[in-house]
């Protein structure tokens, strides 16, 4: 979850890493450091905090680092050892040879650590990134060059990590290397990169190559070679990304995550594109998975994306008429999950690096499965684990809190639905295409919700000034919708939410409500909506404080709402779509209030790359 950075070539190295870093600081920013090569050997720089105080420690050395032409940066959420400066990356070794950085987990450091200091290796710090400086250092001290020395320690290590080495021996070369976290190497000319993810280097290159598990990667400014464990080389396709650098920059938002909640009309419209034509035809022919013959399914993703799996569940069973499971991928893995070559296994993961996800992969392709990754990543390795594709078109999304790729991945769904509803032919065609044209207009129904909602967040956000709780209702397709705006507010703000089926609220959960706990009710539409009504009625009767997502002229929501946030009258299937965009502003303006980071919230990061 950690972000890795590094530079080879002509520029100064400390202004290209620090980039870099910017752009990985959604994957944690307990801490960050840079590690340089100097005519005085390799300089370490590290800071607890935020980028922003590795920035002013730099720039406070008047230019001490000018001279460096190559690096490597770490951007760190803390997994083993305190977030500080003594366990910030790079370390290095007892020599002080070499510099690593990492990202994910050794799982057997402590192993490996003890084996070492009985060999009298002295460690300064608690991280388990530091056993791989001193394996390193030691092959260099028995004569290794650094791309052996690295592949020697990597046969050493268990778990799920990528590195990036550099050594004062080898000025101007960095070894990086994967095993299942992800790295790519960005192509320049006279100058050559290697990074976590794409969005670090857009600014610079849009020319990639996918480093695999168990390969090792050698860089220098002229030169990229890919080899295995054992030394054979390996060729590789260069990748050509589409993004572009304005992508990654806020473009005169003060938040990423406002910028992409304002992008959703434009990604959902990118999404849709080519697949849904003006008569309402689906065209899914890209995924390369052939759907006849499914006889049910089975949706595994984390967070957000498992709640796209739960809208794409009742979009499946409504239309298509398959039995669809929806599995917190974590869970899946361990479940003895039943299957077998009629079954398909949806993977939804925004990274497409996501660990958990992988592993059920993994899991569903054990008894047969066909596999169909949902990502919004190309090249990503759940593309390369599965047997078809639908890539969304969210475009970088910087933000920790999921935003425009979750109502990408809900289209991608609804597309998957109406397309398994046509093979099996549960529908008649005209109600699919009626259902399809509905669809395509969606970009057009959110832009609407922005523009409807723009006055009225201030007013919603004023109701949470002295909550302690919240709780989100919802039922039928609405109750997906309240989980994920629970979990918005709750990682951006702090405040502890739930969603629940509004019917359950007399089980339980209305035992919470006071004037202190404000009452999310999603209405949606049909003979759900009276339901919603009533189970809402119970909760104002009992002081709480309403905040209604309905249609504009819901005179009922209005007269139980303090604040009612309206949206655009659509079929009830397709309402998620923009029922979902006022509760994620919600969330934005609850926090900005608060005086939060929107896009740091404590504690998380963007892609979760361990167990």
């Amino acid at each position: 979850m950690c972000g890795i950075v590094g530079y080879t070539g002509k520029d100064r190295c400390v202004d290209v890493l620090l980039d870099g870093l910017r752009h990985l600081e959604y994957r944690g920013y307990d801490s960050a450091g840079l590690a340089l090569q100097t005519p005085r050997g390799i300089e370490t720089i590290k800071e607890a905090g935020q980028l922003s105080r590795l920035v002013a420690v730099v720039g406070s050395h008047n230019g001490r680092y000018d001279e460096a032409v190559s690096g490597i940066g770490h951007t760190r959420w803390a997994t083993h050892g305190r977030p500080n400066q003594v366990n910030a990356h790079p370390h290095t070794g007892y020599g002080g040879r070499v510099a690593v950085v990492h990202n994910g987990i050794i799982e057997n450091f402590a192993e490996l650590r003890e084996e070492l200091e009985r060999r009298g290796r002295r460690f300064v710090s608690e991280t388990d990134t530091e056993v791989i400086a001193h394996l390193v250092e030691e092959r260099l001290e028995a004569g290794d060059k650094l791309r052996e020395a690295v592949a020697a320690a990597m046969r050493c290590l268990e778990g799920a990590f990528a590195i990036a080495v550099i050594s004062s021996e080898e000025p101007g070369t960095i070894v990086a290397a994967r095993k299942q976290s992800p790295l790519v190497v960005g192509l320049g000319e006279n100058e050559n990169y290697v990074a976590s993810a794409i969005p670090a280097l857009l600014g610079r290159t849009r020319r990639f190559l996918v480093v695999e598990n168990g390969e090792l990667v050698t860089i220098t400014a002229d030169s990229v070679e890919l080899t295995s464990l054992g030394g054979e080389r390996i060729e590789r396709e260069v990748l050509e990304v589409d993004w572009d650098a304005e992508a990654v920059e806020l473009g005169g938002y003060e938040d990423y995550m406002l910028k992409e909640i304002h992008e959703q009309p434009a990604a959902v419209q990118r999404t849709l594109a080519g697949r849904l034509d003006a008569g309402g035809g689906i065209d899914l022919s890209e995924s390369g998975v052939d759907l006849a013959g499914i006889q049910r399914i089975a949706v595994v993703a984390c967070g957000t994306a498992y709640h796209a799996g739960l809208l794409g569940k009742y979009a499946i069973e409504r239309l298509a008429r398959l039995p669809v499971e929806v599995w917190v991928a974590s869970e899946y893995r361990y479940a003895h999950p039943i299957g077998d070559d009629r079954t398909l296994a949806v993977a939804i993961s925004q990274s497409g690096e996501t660990t958990d996800t992988l592993a059920a992969v993994e899991t569903a392709r054990g008894f047969g499965a066909k596999v169909l990754a949902i990502t919004n990543t190309q090249g990503s390795l759940i593309t390369r684990e599965s047997d078809g594709i639908l890539l969304t078109a969210a475009g970088p999304e910087i933000a920790v809190a999921s935003t425009k790729a979750f109502l990408t991945q809900v289209a991608v769904m609804y597309l998957l639905a109406l397309e398994l509803a046509r093979v099996r032919g549960t529908l008649p065609e005209e109600e699919l295409l009626a259902l399809g044209r509905e669809l395509r207009r969606i970009p057009e129904r959110i832009q609407e919700t922005l523009d409807l909602v723009q006055g009225r967040m201030g007013e919603a956000a004023g109701l949470y000034e002295d909550a302690r709780s919240s709780l989100f209702l919802g039922r039928g397709v609405s109750y997906p919708v309240a989980l994920e705006g629970a979990l918005k507010l709750k990682e951006v703000s702090y405040i502890p939410c739930e969603g629940y089926p509004a019917g359950e609220m007399k089980h339980g959960p209305i035992a919470l409500v006071d004037e202190r706990c404000p009452v999310v009710a999603v209405m949606g539409r049909g003979v759900l909506r009276e339901k919603t009504l009533s189970n809402v009625e119970e909760t104002a009767a009992r002081g709480a404080r309403v905040i209604s997502v309905a249609a504009r002229d819901d005179a009922d929501a209005a007269r139980l709402s303090e604040v009612l946030l309206p949206v655009p009258e659509l079929p009830e299937l397709l309402g998620p779509l923009v029922a979902s965009v006022p509760l994620q502003l919600l969330a934005y303006r609850v926090a900005r209030d608060r005086g939060l980071d929107v896009d740091k919230p404590r504690n998380l990061a963007k892609s979760v790359t361990v167990e």
